[in-house]
Formats: structure tokens, sequence, C-alpha cells
């Protein structure tokens, strides 16, 4: 049974691309960023249309999907409302959540037989998220939900994101870890990559490129290693706010990663060397942009934006904000295995509104 999709607040593609290899057929991705636009549809023969969540119709989204095909509404909306600064407020009339109120719209007008959402564990924190977990049993949807592990589903990558299912058709879950006792590691996804310098590009991969260091930030990354931080500098290459008393508890930037671990979670900034623990575990500059992508699973020929035409702080925030690749193909899987189950009990599979 064919299971179509679409995919609202769809970024460049992560979340579509890994439903695609798990069989599921995205008809169409919405987003209001239009840089993202060539990278979603160069890869994923799906339709981008870059309109905002809150003025799409149900009838829009609607004729998408085949008059016999299971419906499923994927909804990942941008985490930056749920940070941290908000948790424990009550923060259902604040003006940050029209996007999530405009997908409980949509979900409630079109009434999909599966509905899929990800976002930052600390959505959980926020009354407007329970409201809307509440709103879908409200509509007969079974609801799951936790905060997942990719490393546990093969991502090489230490990034915990918060995963909720809805089907109207019975219980469902998320499929069992894959990769609980062998972790994909930094060698394993990056370590056959040709070598580059800073700021320097490979001639035959575009995307395969590395930020330019400045010279103190070179001298840095000669005494950094795998595993470390700024800690491991001589005092004079350590930066004025981390000499400070304050600034000691913050180690988590200026560090190489380490070929035998997963990486540390991608973020927008990712190919910068003083953003955080992005350093190359052995070659003296950041990782570069195809390597962030390969970290988020993303294939490696999936391109991003034209070749001449490559921007690292378009393509570092397309990556950052992706869902993984191969979460979404974990969802997919997943999805596709409850429906089979549900065939397999002899129930229906459309639901009629």
């Amino acid at each position: 049974m064919q299971i179509d999709a679409v995919d609202l607040f769809c970024g460049a593609g992560g979340l579509t691309a890994g439903l695609r290899q798990a069989g599921v057929s995205v008809r169409a991705g919405y987003d209001i960023d239009l840089r993202c636009k060539y990278a979603y549809e160069k890869n994923n023969g799906a339709e981008f249309i870059g309109e905002s969540v809150e003025t799409v119709t149900s009838d829009q989204v609607m004729a998408w999907y085949n008059c016999e095909s299971v419906r499923l509404l994927a909804g990942c909306a941008p985490c930056q409302p749920f940070s941290r600064y908000n948790q424990g407020k009550d923060t259902r009339s604040d003006k940050k959540w029209p996007l999530l109120r405009s997908f409980r719209r949509l979900i409630e007008e079109i009434r999909p037989e599966l509905v899929t959402m990800e976002n930052v564990p600390d959505v959980t924190k926020h009354e407007v998220y329970h409201d809307f977990v509440a709103g879908l049993k409200n509509e007969g949807y079974f609801v799951w939900a936790d905060a997942v592990s990719c490393i546990q589903y093969g991502l090489p990558q230490q990034r915990r994101r918060h995963v909720l299912l809805a089907s109207r058709l019975g219980p469902i879950s998320l499929i069992a870890p894959t990769h609980a006792d062998t972790p994909v590691t930094v060698a394993d996804t990056i370590g056959k990559l040709s070598p580059i310098e800073a700021g320097g590009c490979d001639p035959d991969d575009p995307l395969h490129r590395a930020a330019r260091l400045s010279p103190i930030n070179f001298m840095r990354m000669l005494h950094s290693r795998p595993g470390g931080s700024w800690r491991d500098w001589p005092e004079e290459l350590r930066a004025h706010c981390h000499r400070k008393k304050s600034g000691k508890t913050y180690p988590s930037v200026y560090g190489r990663m380490s070929w035998e671990l997963p990486s540390p979670t991608m973020t927008t900034l990712c190919y910068g060397f003083g953003n955080g623990r992005f350093g190359h575990p052995e070659q003296h500059r950041g990782i570069s942009l195809r390597e962030a992508a390969l970290l988020q699973s993303f294939p490696t020929t999936y391109e991003f934006m034209p070749a001449n035409e490559i921007n690292f702080k378009a393509i570092g925030r397309m990556i950052g904000n992706a869902v993984p690749v191969r979460l979404g193909e974990v969802i997919g899987e997943s999805l596709q295995a409850h429906v089979r189950n549900c065939l397999e009990l002899g129930m229906p599979v459309r639901v009629d509104a």
C-alpha cells in the first residue's frame, strides 16, 4: 500500500530524502526559504512550493495525495522557538507559535492517516507542544513520541531529537534501534575523502571545501588534539574570554573530532572551527561542507547549490537545520511497518474523514 507524503517545513530535503529511501512517495515540500528550492528539487524528484504553512490551505495540500494512498503529513517545524530560554513557561499565547498552530490546523482539516513531527527534545517542556499532542488525540490519533538517540540508528552523530508518530489506524511506534551496539564513527563516514587544506576545495567535488582559518586560529588548530579543547593550547593562544573565570566552563569549542567516535551534533555553523567541536581529526582545518552533509547522512551525491554558487553560510544553514536523512529513513521504515501490520490484521488503511 503506497504512502503519499507532503513535507511541511521541508528545507533542503533531509526528511524527504529519508522517507523516499524508505519507499514513501513524497509528492511535495513547503518552505519559505527559497534558497532550499534547488537542493530539494534537484535531489528528491518532488516539487518545492515556496509558501508559508500559515497561508497554505488544506485543499492545496490534499491535491497532492492519490485517492487510494495512505496519506502522511510531515511537519518538522523550526526548532528555534523551543530553545531553553522558554523552558517551563506557558507559551500558548506567544506569537512565536503560529507555525505549530498552522500544522495542527492542517491536520484537523485534512485528517491524514499518518502524521510525523521531529524537533529538539526540549519541545516537550512547552505547553504548546502538549496542546498539540492533546489535539491529535482528540482527533482520534494514536500517538507515540519520545527522545531518540540518533547514534542507535546508524547516524554518525551524537544527536538527540524528539520524534512524534501519530496514526488514525492504530497503535504505532518507532522501529527498534538498528545500531545499538555498533555506532557509526567519523572515520567510517568521512575517513576516505580526499585531504584538503583550510580554504581549499576538492577539484572533483565543489562541496568538499573548507573555510579559511585566520593565522591565530591556524596556530590554535596546530595545538588541538582529537577530543580536546582550547585548554590544550599555550596560554598565549587562548581567547580572552576563556582566560576569565567565567569562561573556563565552556570547553566545547575549538575542538577536533575523534576518528573513533560519532561526531558532535551538526549545527548551522558546523563548518567553522571556532563554533564547536568541528575541527577535522587530523587535517588542520574545520570540516568541509561535504563532510558536514555526510555526518548528517546526506548521500555523497547530494547537491545543495550549483557548483558556481557555493555559499558557506547558506549551505551550512541548510545542513544544520535539516532532519538527518537516516532519521527520516527510520521514520519512514516505522510508518511502512505500521501500515504493513495493519494490512496483515485486515484493518482498513485509508480512513475517510
